[in-house]
């Protein structure tokens, strides 16, 4: 089994997982090791805890962090839309809990 935790930043939260979700891909790492994979998780959890004062989490793969002043203009839609800062943890390119 191959395990990846992946950063992206979009104008909505990792778990929607939207059709082009991978072009807003920051980073993308790859391990062999349950073990490496939760370490580096939990770095990156403790990282953005620090940095973003909002977080969400959810099935225990989704995290999304964003404070209120982190915004970008949607043409489409004529308004400000909040950027969100997500983690996803992923088995076999497939969303999973490390447990």
């Amino acid at each position: 089994m191959v395990y990846e935790i992946v950063y992206m930043k979009a104008d909505y939260e990792p778990w929607w997982m939207f059709e082009d979700w991978e072009s807003t891909i920051q980073s993308r790492r790859k391990f062999d090791t349950l073990t490496d994979a939760k370490l580096y998780l939990d770095e990156l959890k403790k990282e953005f805890e620090a940095k973003y004062k909002y977080k969400e989490e959810r099935d225990d793969c989704f995290f999304a962090y964003w404070s209120e002043t982190e915004r970008c203009f949607c043409d489409g839609c004529d308004e400000d839309l909040q950027i969100f800062h997500g983690l996803l943890a992923l088995a076999d390119g497939k969303p999973s809990r490390l447990s």
